[in-house]
């Protein structure tokens, strides 16, 4: 089986933020590895429809045409993808006035304390 350079490296890029994401005590690169995730995800799906001599399915054959569903899956995927980075910054706001910190474990304790 063939292995597309995409598909490797948006898989790499995938375990590499899930493990930042799992490590880091910081809300703010929390949020930065939850992104990178999901360009991660959009990237391999968006490779995987990649072949090398197909066109674009406006004004192209049909038969040497590729399937524009993917594609069109993925452009639905960023946009909500935006809106949960937007969500995530909205309650990071909050929560920096509410905590004055962006740790995680700083965040924690002052939750217990009060």
């Amino acid at each position: 089986m063939r292995y597309n350079f995409i598909e490797i490296a948006t898989i790499i890029m995938f375990f590499i933020s899930f493990y930042g994401l799992i490590t880091t005590k910081n809300a703010i690169k929390s949020i930065i590895y939850i992104s990178l995730i999901e360009i991660a995800v959009i990237m391999f799906f968006l490779g995987l429809g990649y072949f090398r001599g197909v066109e674009p399915p406006i004004g192209a054959e049909l038969e040497n045409a590729i399937d524009p569903l993917p594609q069109a899956l993925m452009i639905t995927a960023i946009v909500i993808g935006v809106a949960v980075t937007a969500v995530n910054l909205t309650m990071l706001i909050s929560l920096l006035r509410q905590s004055k910190s962006a740790d995680w474990e700083t965040v924690q304790n002052k939750s217990m304390e009060s």
